[in-house]
């Protein structure tokens, strides 16, 4: 029966176009946006995932920034430090020199002091951002806190990890200068004994003294073993400066990686297939244009039953 009531056949294309054109609609929406799920409505728990896995990127990006300037401290104070080495070094061999006979203490304590001044002022350069873990000074920074990692458990709770750092174990210089305070700094805290003319003392790096020894073999070689002893506490510490920044190193390059793998995750998760988009879209618009013949053609039955009137 046709009816020129009710046109079934020209609502049955309608709706069917509409289809059309919905799906059209969202699959130029993926395409504009690259993403499979741009929005809660798309697909709310994808959504909400994805959205959750974003944030916690970008605090890994803060602790990686952190990681980077922790790197750069630890950098700073180990390359400082095997200068000292070297400083410590050379006084070392200009106090085994001074038992070869003939040679004048004076110049030679000349040049230990010139070296001493060449490591005290490493050290007290050895500043970045700030901060110098060489120096150290009463009522100043114990301890320095460098973000390691960032963690989201199953509860949904999180957490930042930290590599904390004890600076007096690191520190070559104390400028206190308050009464009753006692020097921490290894080279002015660590003293050695040395024999004078009448009587045994001690001084550390910073206070040697060679005129004041006896010109005898074994009161040099007593010497020696002193300023070797300082060069070996600051191997030591030189040695834990690099694990600590082997150690930065791995872990910024743990969360890069990381980083990257939570990228892909999200994209695993939200981004459009742009080749499966493309094939989709040209078989919607072929689609579209069947429901616009089809719209076309139904809505011309009404004037085809004209022709029975006449």
């Amino acid at each position: 029966m046709s009816s020129i009531m009710t046109n079934t056949a020209a609502m049955t294309a309608l709706q069917s176009l509409r289809m059309t054109n919905a799906s059209m609609a969202e699959t130029q929406n993926r395409i504009s946006t690259g993403y499979r799920v741009s929005e809660a409505a798309d697909n709310a728990a994808y959504w909400s995932i994805a959205t959750t896995m974003r944030s916690d990127n970008k605090v890994l990006g803060t602790v990686q920034d952190a990681l980077g300037l922790g790197a750069g401290l630890v950098d700073t104070a180990y390359t400082a430090m095997n200068t000292v080495i070297d400083y410590v070094d050379e006084i070392k061999a200009k106090v085994a020199a001074a038992t070869q006979s003939g040679l004048d203490k004076n110049k030679i304590q000349s040049e230990i002091a010139q070296l001493i001044e060449g490591f005290t002022s490493t050290a007290t350069s050895a500043s970045y951002a700030g901060s110098n873990w060489l120096v150290t000074e009463t009522g100043g920074p114990t301890t320095q806190e460098i973000v390691s990692a960032f963690t989201r458990d199953s509860s949904g709770g999180i957490s930042l990890s930290t590599i904390s750092i004890t600076l007096a174990n690191y520190a070559l210089i104390d400028n206190t200068t308050a009464a009753g305070t006692s020097q921490v700094g290894l080279l002015e805290n660590v003293t050695f004994s040395y024999t004078p003319a009448t009587a045994t003392s001690s001084t550390s790096v910073t206070g040697w003294d060679l005129t004041a020894l006896d010109v005898t073999t074994a009161d040099l070689e007593e010497a020696l073993a002193g300023v070797d002893y300082i060069l070996t506490q600051l191997t030591d510490k030189a040695s834990n400066l690099g694990a600590i920044k082997s150690r930065i190193d791995l872990q910024k390059e743990f969360v890069d990686n990381l980083m990257d793998a939570m990228d892909r995750g999200i994209g695993h998760l939200v981004d459009a297939d742009m080749e499966e988009e493309s094939t989709r879209l040209q078989a919607l618009q072929v689609q579209q244009q069947l429901g616009i013949q089809a719209l076309s053609i139904a809505n011309s039955n009404a004037q085809n039953l004209l022709s029975l009137f006449r």
